[in-house]
């Protein structure tokens, strides 16, 4: 029963996990940016972006770590 849970949850947090790496502005701007001003870089989205990444790296431990409990067989 536990281990079942376990798994849907495990489901879950990678599809949140895959939602959430898309969610990511790209670094580069390609060629683009070589005309760009640098003044766009210091924007309000960067606490977004940072919580945005604390969040990521959150639910990678999570499914890191359920998939380690999972397949080590610890529930059965």
């Amino acid at each position: 029963m536990l281990q079942s849970i376990l798994s849907w949850v495990w489901v879950a947090t990678g599809v949140v996990l895959v939602i959430s790496v898309l969610l990511h502005s790209p670094k580069g701007d390609g060629m683009g940016g070589l005309a760009a001003s640098g003044s766009s870089m210091f924007t309000s989205a960067r606490s977004a972006e940072a919580t945005l990444n604390r969040f990521t790296w959150t639910l990678l431990s999570l499914f890191l770590g359920l998939a380690v409990v999972l397949s080590a067989g610890w529930l059965s």
